[in-house]
């Protein structure tokens, strides 16, 4: 994986190389970007013509060029797969065609867009799925994504832009990966790229000044991607390098209420948490008898069976606790699981009385004796 913009880019396709040469398992390349625009695609098609002067096997599967002439000048010369066509309420449209990719069985093949969904009558949902096919046929696959479609950085993106992304891939796609190079731009250098029709059409540019593109928004999302690319490297690292002193990591348990919103940052961050430690992590619900399936509504039953497949996706064991005592069935569950740290949100009502504190409080004194580490994250 590569963050270090010094590495050149000839050594950075020399490496990915001999990744493939080594291995008969499909290999995973990702280029990420704080943002449409820094040049991914462009990277992408870069690379496929330095493989294809190493005398390479190497084929465009699919790619956008949105019109930009630099990126469809590295096109030429590239052998490319011609797209799949649907038709979807009336109109034919064009998709990647996963079954002539694997007819053809490529070496590397480039595939755009790595958290597109794909139009209804697809054998997959999205694009994703089709690239793990891919490499499960062996074959080595060059991707692409921004920052704001990995899917447990969903509502910390929406926070910073007031955008909801809809695309997202889950965070195990990701590790699939065995590079992550991120594609950096300054904010200032993206701007000025926007302004000079590089990125969109003249008409859209105004508009995307005054949302996504504004500086404070770009800078806060390139900071993300740099964490994100240098926390898949020491990832990378931790796995490849075992040895006999290396920390085994502990457990993690979030525990959940009937909250649509706060629950769904909670399993958010947790994610993180994590992936970060590499650790095994569990969602918990207690569900007491006032949150039994018969005695809560509809609409609350559809946001935690909702939450609970969000967990499922970004790597969670989801586990559902029958009891009165919440206090006591988390403590009794995390000794069970052996769980080393409960993640909980933080309260958002006033401090609490000396007659009634809330369960926070109540699960730090009944754990000062456990060893079990107590983090309290916001969920706001």
């Amino acid at each position: 994986m590569n963050n270090d913009p010094h590495i050149s880019r000839e050594s950075n396709v020399e490496h990915f190389l001999e990744l493939i040469r080594k291995s008969r398992q499909g290999r995973l390349k990702i280029y990420i970007g704080l943002a449409a625009g820094v040049g991914k695609t462009f990277r992408m098609l870069e690379e496929a013509q330095a493989l294809l002067k190493l005398r390479v096997n190497v084929v465009v599967g699919y790619v956008e060029t949105h019109g930009r002439t630099d990126t469809e000048q590295k096109l030429q010369g590239l052998p490319v797969l011609g797209r799949k066509k649907i038709f979807y309420r009336g109109k034919e449209l064009e998709e990647f065609d996963i079954d002539t990719a694997l007819a053809r069985h490529p070496d590397v093949i480039i595939v755009d867009e790595l958290a597109h969904s794909n139009i209804p009558g697809s054998r997959n949902e999205k694009r994703y799925q089709d690239i793990e096919e891919l490499l499960n046929a062996g074959i080595h696959v060059i991707s692409a994504l921004n920052i704001q479609h990995i899917d447990s950085l969903n509502t910390i993106v929406e926070k910073i832009t007031g955008i909801e992304v809809t695309e997202r891939i889950p965070d195990q796609v990701l590790q699939l990966a065995d590079e992550v190079v991120n594609i950096d731009l300054t904010a200032d250098e993206l701007i000025q790229r926007l302004r000079e029709g590089k990125i969109y059409q003249p008409e859209k540019i105004e508009l995307a000044l005054r949302n996504f593109f504004q500086r404070d928004n770009l800078l806060k999302l390139r900071e993300l991607a740099l964490r994100e690319v240098a926390n898949q490297v020491e990832r990378k690292i931790d796995i490849e390098v075992q040895t006999s002193e290396k920390k085994q990591q502990g457990k993690i348990a979030v525990c959940i209420s009937v909250n649509k919103e706060s629950a769904e940052r909670l399993i958010r961050k947790a994610a993180r948490l994590a992936d970060r430690f590499d650790a095994q992590w569990y969602v918990v619900f207690i569900e007491t008898p006032e949150f039994a399936p018969d005695k809560i509504d509809l609409a609350t039953q559809r946001h935690l069976i909702n939450n609970f497949k969000m967990a499922t996706e970004l790597g969670a064991q989801v586990e559902k606790v029958a009891g009165i005592d919440i206090v006591g069935e988390i403590v009794k569950f995390a000794k069970e699981k052996n769980i080393q740290s409960l993640v909980l949100g933080r309260p958002h009502h006033k401090k609490s009385t000396f007659f009634k504190k809330s369960i926070v409080d109540q699960l730090i004194s009944a754990t000062e004796n456990e060893k079990i580490d107590i983090q309290i994250v916001s969920t706001l």
